[in-house]
């Protein structure tokens, strides 16, 4: 089968899913989706798509199939199935893009296993949370075969304009896990810095500004700052999502033996968000945590 490459799959229809999605069909394309949660296929039908039934549909219906899941398990058990089997009825003509951030050597041996049976995989974990995304802004961190990534190049181009190759499967997921670290600290500096300005007397709004002209500027001020100086969580990318992500960069640091020292003071500080139900926030709520270790004293 020859890949339709205005027909798309996209199997998870979560934040970044449903991103995804509205960037395909604003730029034509026919998009199938599947998820467990009926409300999310639901909105896929609103936006003019379509949602399939079973998985087993989406290599029979969709050149290209994206998956959008949360963890390295469920890419596994969506491509694979418990048995190395094949869930999705892929043949040699469709090609899977895994848009999620996964252990980076466990999708490397995904793609060797599926590879050797003659079916193509693409890693392109996107960097950018769910607004950035469905906006264009997403960095796609490809790891792949060379002529896959030129074959996908049609749907690339709309979920992710700006992309970098970076060698075989496994490398954009070691990629996306640095670049995720930095973004974490980021925001971690930031909530601190807030908080400290708030624990002076301070308006976190117009101290906000100050920062975004200061020495201290980062990109995460534009998409952070202001839901953090407003305790806005209203989710784009949750804080369950984070602490999923700072594990694997654990356990890859252990590997390769490198420290992370900030990291893992970030970890804690998700830990205590996660204690008081906010691991459904957006990932900006981490300030919490921090105006929680505040000792007000008169």
């Amino acid at each position: 089968m020859a890949i339709d490459t205005k027909t798309v799959g996209i199997v998870g229809l979560g934040l970044i899913g449903a991103s995804l999605a509205k960037r395909l069909r604003n730029a034509g394309f026919v998009v199938f989706g599947y998820d467990l949660d009926p409300g999310r296929n639901a909105a896929l039908v609103s936006l003019g798509g379509a949602a399939v039934v079973s998985l087993g549909e989406m290599g029979t219906k969709c050149g290209t199939i994206i998956i959008s899941v949360l963890s390295t398990d469920q890419v596994e058990a969506v491509v694979e199935g418990p048995a190395a089997g094949n869930p999705m009825n892929l043949t040699s003509g469709n090609l899977v893009i895994s848009t999620s951030t996964c252990d980076p050597n466990r999708i490397a041996a995904l793609a060797q296993r599926i590879e050797s049976k003659g079916l193509r995989f693409l890693e392109v974990p996107l960097s950018g949370n769910s607004d950035q995304i469905a906006l264009g802004n997403g960095v796609g961190l490809v790891g792949g075969n060379q002529a896959d990534a030129v074959a996908a190049a049609p749907v690339l181009d709309v979920i992710c304009p700006q992309r970098y190759h970076l060698g075989a499967v496994g490398a954009g997921g070691r990629a996306k896990l640095a670049v995720n670290l930095v973004g974490g600290l980021n925001r971690a500096a930031m909530a601190e810095g807030l908080a400290f300005a708030e624990s002076m007397g301070l308006d976190p709004l117009p101290f906000l500004e100050v920062l975004k002209g200061s020495a201290a500027y980062s990109r995460t001020m534009d998409n952070r700052g202001k839901k953090m100086a407003l305790s806005d969580f209203t989710p784009h990318a949750k804080l369950s999502q984070s602490r999923k992500d700072f594990l694997l960069m654990q356990e890859a640091a252990k590997r390769s033996g490198q420290a992370l020292p900030l990291a893992t003071v970030y970890l804690e500080l998700i830990e205590g968000c996660l204690a008081h139900g906010e691991g459904e926030f957006d990932n900006s709520a981490i300030i919490q945590e921090i105006r929680r270790r505040r000792n007000i004293q008169k």
